[in-house]
């Protein structure tokens, strides 16, 4: 039987505060990379819910996406794995300073554009760039323009 392709649906928050981005310290396969707060959709889970769950988890901050940044594909070089990443916007809440991170996070930081351009060499992904520079002009898309049915 034909292996049926599917691409790798994850979701990330792209949160500025202060001149600063939310951003996390995380182990990867090619060691600690710098990512947005970000995972992957469970199974049964909305693409909002995930986004709120998935920050929460790694940044013990609260989000509320409020918008849509964009939709992006990305192949990861020299492998199969394709992911399909739902960037969003929104509201950020507070902060619980007893949570424990999700395991394989160091530590979730604020970062300001400079730093973040100087340290693409550690990113997770070529995504991380980008949807900050989507976030920063302005590409907003309302949330019902995804659709969630069970």
């Amino acid at each position: 039987m034909e292996r049926i392709w599917k691409p790798n649906t994850t979701v990330a928050a792209v949160i500025e505060r202060d001149g600063a981005f939310l951003l996390v310290e995380e182990e990867t396969d090619d060691g600690v990379r710098l990512n947005q707060p970000a995972g992957h959709l469970d199974q049964g889970e909305s693409l909002v819910a995930a986004c709120a769950r998935e920050t929460l988890e790694e940044t013990a901050w609260q989000f509320t996406p409020t918008e849509l940044i964009g939709i992006y594909q990305w192949q990861r070089p020299a492998s199969d794995l394709t992911y399909l990443r739902f960037a969003f916007a929104g509201t950020l809440g507070e902060h619980d300073v007893q949570r424990q991170l999700d395991t394989g996070i160091h530590r979730a930081l604020w970062l300001d554009l400079g730093e973040i351009i100087a340290a693409q060499a550690i990113h997770r992904s070529p995504l991380v760039l980008q949807c900050i520079n989507d976030f920063l002009a302005k590409r907003r898309f309302p949330l019902d323009l995804i659709r969630h049915y069970r």
